[in-house]
């Protein structure tokens, strides 16, 4: 079962570690931490750390595979080109995978919040795919746009949320967008060089 956050004593602090941003980077970070075939549940309890989960954390392998499973859901949210994709995927999950909108407060532990999820103690992987649900949903609303995307880079497809006004970004990092624009100019620069005459 999934450890309940405590509430800090700055009100603050826990509305921007559970903003809807906040929340959609989570998720986006561990759909990547989940990627791999056989995800060490210590990397994902400290991605769940680095968003504000408290602990315990005991994540066990079972766990892990559910949240796996639930990220690869997530990550077709990612690859919608457009906002009607995304809409229509998360519609799916929604209807699918989740529950009623309610609001808790963890017993009183915590600011009313609402969730999906079908119970304050539900599954990490019913938990993960509810919140990032609630998220997305609200960033595909607000912006009228797919919430993120998966980078451009063959050698990456990490999934990362978009931000802002302006054109769109293609990759995750400007690491990848810099590898990749550093390997297109080498193509284009051995395309002009000339054959050699033998």
């Amino acid at each position: 079962m999934r450890y309940i956050p405590r509430v800090s004593s700055n009100g603050d602090d826990w509305s921007t570690r559970h903003s809807v941003l906040t929340t959609a980077r989570r998720s986006a970070a561990l759909i990547n931490a989940l990627a791999d075939d056989c995800p060490d549940p210590t990397d994902v309890a400290d991605v769940l750390r680095a968003y504000g989960e408290t602990d315990p954390i005991d994540l066990t392998t079972s766990d892990v595979a559910g949240m796996r499973a639930a990220a690869a859901l997530l990550r077709q949210v990612f690859a919608a080109e457009h906002a009607e994709g995304a809409a229509a995927t998360l519609n799916r999950l929604l209807q699918e995978h989740t529950g009623p909108l309610r609001l808790t407060s963890h017993g009183g532990s915590t600011p009313w919040h609402p969730h999906l999820d079908h119970d304050d103690n539900a599954p990490w992987d019913e938990w993960l795919l509810a919140s990032s649900c609630m998220a997305l949903t609200v960033l595909v609303w607000d912006r009228q746009r797919p919430p993120g995307r998966i980078c451009a880079s063959p050698t990456c497809q990490n999934a990362f949320i978009t931000q802002g006004s302006g054109p769109e970004r293609r990759y995750c990092s400007r690491r990848c967008a810099t590898r990749e624009r550093v390997a297109a100019h080498r193509r284009s620069h051995s395309a002009e060089q000339p054959s050699e005459i033998k």
